[in-house]
């Protein structure tokens, strides 16, 4: 897999098959990605962002301003399964590494393209960060509450369109492996990405339009809750997590109030239960809130800060977060991959690659010689 993607959106989708067992060649520019240096957190010249996008993968430094490195690259994607690569529509082209001319050299490649838009309409040529992408789907006047428009304080639009170009990587091997024929190419908007994600609500709600919007309620049903020392979150849908409730806060009283007792006139009835449910939290502390709430089997839990997070007993149990130590000593955190395979695990083979690393080792696997190396080195087309 030939990687040609940098900072988030690429990345992730390619580390994601690179724990899959894809051998990921990340061909960097001379300079590198752009996210080795983009974090405050810097060990031996990396950041800690850059490894959290960027295990498994082998990297090769290659000048794509330079008509050899050009070459270099044409070369390696006869024998490549996939691309990917996350420039702005049009910019692969004239660098000379687009679909067509790789096609050209290896009709059964994969080519996958993430980009803000997709590859035509008023938007195609324009740049897309996260910012752009969250205000354009929607959200951020919810976000906001009564107040002013709010982000997400995070790179949902990235990461959301990472997965969902691994997963579409994926697909499209296996269809080529099934009809036994040519790859495609794969184009995958961030704004697409990010609407699949995050919007399935807000289009239900307004799923038919001949029955006009939606009724809406005062109520954030995405909220925490104030405790005696802190905060908590939450939420009760079914009757059984209510009558939990009530038990969970010494109200059982409150279970028998027509207003909450059943799901509809409880949602219809949201604002006046909420005011109460404010009112009895603030009498609770947040850890005793927390043990009674899994007494009753009600869906509340903490709100951690990142230690929380790290301490927190399933996150330990799960191994979300794990350690690898270098052969310096030197342990880095690492967020495991999401999927459990009964058969087939996702692994850790090797941890981010410095600059360059590995660019002779993956020029002699694809057959360069020891000269032709030389040669490519002293051109400039390889770092």
């Amino acid at each position: 897999m030939l990687d040609f993607t940098t900072m988030v959106s690429g990345p992730i989708c390619t580390q994601y098959l690179a724990d899959l067992g894809a051998d990921v060649i990340k061909i960097e520019a001379p300079a590198g990605d752009a996210s080795r240096h983009t974090s405050s957190s810097q060990r031996k010249g990396m950041a800690g962002f850059f490894a959290q996008l960027n295990r498994n993968k082998r990297s090769l430094v290659i000048d794509l301003r330079n008509p050899q490195g050009v070459t270099l690259v044409h070369r390696l994607a006869e024998g490549a399964d996939v691309v990917v690569e996350n420039f702005r529509p049009g910019v692969a082209d004239r660098l000379g590494i687009g679909y067509e001319a790789l096609r050209a050299r290896n009709p059964k490649l994969i080519y996958t393209a993430i980009s803000g838009f997709g590859t035509s309409g008023p938007y195609a040529g324009h740049p897309a960060y996260d910012h752009i992408v969250q205000g354009l789907t929607g959200l951020m006047p919810a976000q906001g509450g009564e107040g002013p428009p709010r982000m997400l304080q995070n790179v949902a639009v990235d990461k959301s369109s990472g997965f969902a170009a691994g997963a579409a990587t994926v697909a499209a091997l296996l269809a080529r492996e099934r009809d036994g024929g040519d790859g495609q190419r794969v184009d995958v908007p961030m704004l697409d990405a990010y609407a699949a994600l995050m919007l399935p609500e807000a289009v239900g709600s307004n799923a038919f339009p001949e029955l006009g919007p939606p009724e809406t309620s005062s109520a954030q049903l995405f909220r925490t809750w104030e405790t005696k020392d802190g905060h908590i979150v939450g939420i009760v849908v079914q009757d059984v997590q209510y009558k939990g409730l009530c038990k969970m806060l010494e109200r059982e009283d409150l279970s028998e109030d027509e207003r909450f007792a059943a799901l509809v006139p409880r949602f219809q009835n949201i604002d006046a239960l909420y005011a109460i449910m404010e009112s009895e939290f603030l009498k609770w502390p947040s850890a005793v809130l927390v043990e009674r709430a899994r007494r009753f089997g009600v869906p509340f839990g903490p709100v951690h800060d990142f230690e929380g997070f790290l301490q927190d007993a399933q996150t330990q149990h799960n191994g979300t977060v794990f350690e690898v130590e270098d052969t310096d000593g030197d342990r880095t955190r690492y967020l495991t991959h999401p999927a459990r395979f009964a058969q087939t695990p996702a692994v850790f083979t090797r941890p981010p690659p410095a600059l360059a690393e590995h660019s002779d080792a993956v020029l002699a696997e694809a057959g360069f010689a020891d000269d032709e190396v030389s040669a490519l080195r002293a051109s400039g087309a390889l770092g």
